[in-house]
Protein backbone atom coordinates (compact mmCIF):
# COMPACT_ATOMS: atom_id res chain seq x y z
CA UNK A 1 0.00 0.00 0.00
CA UNK A 2 3.04 2.67 0.36
CA UNK A 3 3.10 2.09 -3.20
CA UNK A 4 0.03 3.08 -3.74
CA UNK A 5 0.19 5.94 -1.47
CA UNK A 6 3.27 7.52 -3.63
CA UNK A 7 1.32 7.18 -6.60
CA UNK A 8 -1.76 8.96 -4.98
CA UNK A 9 0.86 11.94 -3.92
CA UNK A 10 2.84 11.63 -6.67
CA UNK A 11 -0.54 11.99 -8.89
CA UNK A 12 -1.95 14.83 -6.81
CA UNK A 13 0.80 16.66 -6.49
CA UNK A 14 1.13 17.06 -10.99
CA UNK A 15 -3.43 17.79 -10.92
CA UNK A 16 -4.74 18.54 -7.40
CA UNK A 17 -8.10 19.35 -8.88
CA UNK A 18 -8.30 16.53 -10.86
CA UNK A 19 -7.15 14.08 -8.21
CA UNK A 20 -8.49 15.79 -5.21
CA UNK A 21 -6.82 13.75 -2.81
CA UNK A 22 -3.76 13.16 -1.20
CA UNK A 23 -4.14 9.26 -0.67
CA UNK A 24 -6.51 6.43 -1.68
CA UNK A 25 -9.13 6.08 0.17
CA UNK A 26 -9.54 3.85 3.43
CA UNK A 27 -11.45 0.85 4.05
CA UNK A 28 -14.39 2.11 5.82
CA UNK A 29 -14.61 4.32 2.63
CA UNK A 30 -14.87 1.67 0.31
CA UNK A 31 -16.55 -0.88 2.48
CA UNK A 32 -19.23 2.14 3.00
CA UNK A 33 -19.92 3.45 -0.91
CA UNK A 34 -20.38 -0.36 -2.16
CA UNK A 35 -21.93 -1.43 0.78
CA UNK A 36 -25.41 -1.66 -1.35
CA UNK A 37 -24.12 -3.34 -4.13
CA UNK A 38 -23.58 -7.05 -4.70
CA UNK A 39 -23.42 -10.08 -7.43
CA UNK A 40 -26.62 -9.70 -8.24
CA UNK A 41 -26.26 -5.56 -9.01
CA UNK A 42 -24.99 -6.93 -12.47
CA UNK A 43 -22.69 -4.11 -14.65
CA UNK A 44 -21.04 -1.17 -12.29
CA UNK A 45 -19.33 1.50 -13.75
CA UNK A 46 -16.90 2.90 -11.64
CA UNK A 47 -15.67 6.84 -12.25
CA UNK A 48 -12.41 7.93 -11.14
CA UNK A 49 -10.91 4.50 -9.44
CA UNK A 50 -7.37 5.39 -8.76
CA UNK A 51 -5.54 2.76 -7.57
CA UNK A 52 -8.42 0.55 -7.18
CA UNK A 53 -9.50 0.59 -3.35
CA UNK A 54 -13.22 0.50 -4.35
CA UNK A 55 -12.47 -1.68 -6.71
CA UNK A 56 -11.57 -4.25 -4.34
CA UNK A 57 -13.94 -3.95 -2.70
CA UNK A 58 -16.69 -4.44 -4.97
CA UNK A 59 -14.70 -7.59 -6.03
CA UNK A 60 -15.40 -8.47 -2.12
CA UNK A 61 -18.94 -8.00 -2.46
CA UNK A 62 -19.17 -10.80 -5.45
CA UNK A 63 -19.27 -8.39 -8.63
CA UNK A 64 -17.59 -10.43 -11.44
CA UNK A 65 -14.52 -8.61 -12.96
CA UNK A 66 -16.28 -9.13 -16.23
CA UNK A 67 -18.81 -6.83 -15.10
CA UNK A 68 -16.67 -3.88 -14.40
CA UNK A 69 -15.89 -1.12 -16.66
CA UNK A 70 -13.28 1.28 -14.85
CA UNK A 71 -13.10 4.85 -16.24
CA UNK A 72 -9.85 6.54 -15.22
CA UNK A 73 -8.58 9.65 -16.60
CA UNK A 74 -5.38 10.04 -14.56
CA UNK A 75 -2.52 7.89 -16.78
CA UNK A 76 -0.81 7.24 -13.96
CA UNK A 77 -3.13 4.73 -12.72
CA UNK A 78 -4.03 3.35 -15.92
CA UNK A 79 -1.08 0.77 -15.94
CA UNK A 80 -1.88 -0.22 -12.61
CA UNK A 81 -5.36 -1.11 -12.85
CA UNK A 82 -4.70 -2.98 -15.65
CA UNK A 83 -2.57 -5.06 -14.32
CA UNK A 84 -4.99 -5.77 -10.85
CA UNK A 85 -7.69 -5.88 -12.58
CA UNK A 86 -6.93 -8.19 -16.02
CA UNK A 87 -10.56 -9.35 -16.70
CA UNK A 88 -12.03 -5.82 -16.04
CA UNK A 89 -12.64 -3.06 -18.83
CA UNK A 90 -10.49 -0.76 -18.17
CA UNK A 91 -10.66 2.60 -20.60
CA UNK A 92 -8.81 5.90 -19.99
CA UNK A 93 -11.38 8.89 -20.26
CA UNK A 94 -12.46 11.89 -19.30
CA UNK A 95 -15.80 10.72 -17.96
CA UNK A 96 -17.52 13.95 -18.65
CA UNK A 97 -17.20 12.12 -22.39
CA UNK A 98 -19.86 9.34 -21.10
CA UNK A 99 -23.11 10.69 -22.72
CA UNK A 100 -20.58 11.41 -26.17
CA UNK A 101 -19.78 7.57 -25.92
CA UNK A 102 -21.39 4.36 -26.35
CA UNK A 103 -20.02 2.07 -23.59
CA UNK A 104 -23.48 -0.20 -23.51
CA UNK A 105 -25.80 -1.72 -25.39
CA UNK A 106 -28.62 0.21 -23.73
CA UNK A 107 -28.37 0.63 -20.43
CA UNK A 108 -27.55 -2.38 -18.02
CA UNK A 109 -25.96 -0.84 -15.41
CA UNK A 110 -26.76 -1.54 -11.89
CA UNK A 111 -24.98 0.81 -10.17
CA UNK A 112 -22.19 3.77 -10.46
CA UNK A 113 -19.56 4.36 -8.35
CA UNK A 114 -17.48 7.80 -8.21
CA UNK A 115 -14.38 8.67 -6.67
CA UNK A 116 -14.36 12.02 -8.63
CA UNK A 117 -13.83 14.86 -7.06
CA UNK A 118 -17.56 16.54 -8.13
CA UNK A 119 -16.38 19.70 -5.74
CA UNK A 120 -13.69 20.41 -7.81
CA UNK A 121 -15.44 20.67 -11.25
CA UNK A 122 -17.48 23.42 -12.75
CA UNK A 123 -21.25 22.73 -13.10
CA UNK A 124 -21.25 22.15 -16.61
CA UNK A 125 -18.58 19.44 -15.99
CA UNK A 126 -20.63 17.85 -13.15
CA UNK A 127 -24.01 17.39 -15.43
CA UNK A 128 -22.26 16.01 -18.30
CA UNK A 129 -20.88 13.38 -15.84
CA UNK A 130 -23.58 12.28 -13.84
CA UNK A 131 -26.14 12.73 -16.32
CA UNK A 132 -24.01 10.60 -18.60
CA UNK A 133 -23.48 7.69 -16.27
CA UNK A 134 -27.66 7.74 -15.63
CA UNK A 135 -27.93 6.87 -19.09
CA UNK A 136 -26.68 3.85 -18.79
CA UNK A 137 -27.91 3.28 -15.36
CA UNK A 138 -31.04 0.87 -15.66
CA UNK A 139 -34.73 1.93 -13.68
CA UNK A 140 -33.56 1.36 -10.23
CA UNK A 141 -29.94 1.40 -10.44
CA UNK A 142 -27.99 3.98 -7.99
CA UNK A 143 -25.19 6.61 -8.83
CA UNK A 144 -22.89 6.49 -5.80
CA UNK A 145 -20.72 9.70 -4.71
CA UNK A 146 -18.58 9.95 -1.38
CA UNK A 147 -17.01 13.48 -0.40
CA UNK A 148 -15.12 15.38 2.37
CA UNK A 149 -17.37 18.43 1.91
CA UNK A 150 -20.72 18.56 4.23
CA UNK A 151 -23.39 18.27 2.09
CA UNK A 152 -23.94 16.77 -1.30
CA UNK A 153 -21.40 17.28 -3.91
CA UNK A 154 -23.88 17.41 -6.79
CA UNK A 155 -25.70 21.02 -5.61
CA UNK A 156 -29.63 20.98 -5.77
CA UNK A 157 -29.82 23.19 -9.43
CA UNK A 158 -28.26 20.35 -10.81
CA UNK A 159 -30.31 17.37 -8.98
CA UNK A 160 -33.35 19.45 -10.24
CA UNK A 161 -32.24 19.65 -13.75
CA UNK A 162 -31.33 16.15 -14.20
CA UNK A 163 -34.37 14.92 -12.40
CA UNK A 164 -32.55 13.18 -9.28
CA UNK A 165 -33.15 12.43 -5.85
CA UNK A 166 -29.64 12.16 -3.30
CA UNK A 167 -29.95 10.47 -0.03
CA UNK A 168 -27.20 10.65 2.62
CA UNK A 169 -25.80 6.89 3.06
CA UNK A 170 -23.60 7.36 6.09
CA UNK A 171 -20.30 8.92 7.28
CA UNK A 172 -16.89 7.07 7.26
CA UNK A 173 -15.88 9.00 10.35
CA UNK A 174 -12.92 6.53 10.49
CA UNK A 175 -11.62 7.50 6.85
CA UNK A 176 -8.77 10.06 6.80
CA UNK A 177 -10.15 12.93 6.37
CA UNK A 178 -13.69 11.65 7.42
CA UNK A 179 -15.87 11.19 4.26
CA UNK A 180 -19.80 10.65 3.57
CA UNK A 181 -21.36 8.46 0.68
CA UNK A 182 -24.48 10.15 -1.14
CA UNK A 183 -26.82 7.91 -3.40
CA UNK A 184 -28.23 9.24 -6.37
CA UNK A 185 -31.48 8.22 -8.03
CA UNK A 186 -34.20 9.10 -10.26
CA UNK A 187 -36.78 10.45 -8.92
CA UNK A 188 -40.55 9.28 -9.72
CA UNK A 189 -41.73 10.42 -12.85
CA UNK A 190 -38.87 11.69 -14.28
CA UNK A 191 -38.53 11.85 -18.41
CA UNK A 192 -35.42 9.95 -18.75
CA UNK A 193 -33.73 10.85 -22.01
CA UNK A 194 -31.19 8.57 -23.92
CA UNK A 195 -28.46 9.97 -25.80
CA UNK A 196 -30.27 9.79 -29.20
CA UNK A 197 -33.40 11.63 -27.55
CA UNK A 198 -35.52 9.14 -26.91
CA UNK A 199 -36.86 7.88 -23.34
CA UNK A 200 -34.79 5.08 -22.22
CA UNK A 201 -36.16 1.82 -21.86
CA UNK A 202 -38.86 1.22 -19.08
CA UNK A 203 -38.17 4.77 -17.92
CA UNK A 204 -41.76 6.15 -16.64
CA UNK A 205 -42.71 9.05 -19.32
CA UNK A 206 -44.62 11.30 -16.96
CA UNK A 207 -43.72 14.54 -16.54
CA UNK A 208 -42.15 15.41 -13.69
CA UNK A 209 -44.21 17.74 -10.34
CA UNK A 210 -42.18 20.30 -9.44
CA UNK A 211 -40.71 19.07 -5.14
CA UNK A 212 -42.66 21.00 -3.06
CA UNK A 213 -39.88 20.41 -0.18
CA UNK A 214 -36.28 21.37 -1.46
CA UNK A 215 -35.02 19.50 1.57
CA UNK A 216 -36.24 15.94 -0.13
CA UNK A 217 -33.02 16.36 -2.57
CA UNK A 218 -30.84 15.79 -0.09
CA UNK A 219 -32.71 13.82 2.52
CA UNK A 220 -30.60 12.26 5.27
Amino acid sequence: MSHDLLSFFTAWIAAPGRVGAIAPSGAALAELITRDISADTGPVLELGPGTGAFTYQLLKRGVRQQDLTLIEYGSDFMRLLQLRFPGARVLWMDAARLASERLYDGAPVGAVVSGLPLLNMSPRKVISIVGGAFSYLRPGGAFYQFTYGMRCPVPRPILDRLGLRATLVDRAILNVPPAAVYRLTRRPQYKLMTRDGTPAAGANVSPIKKERRASEDCAV
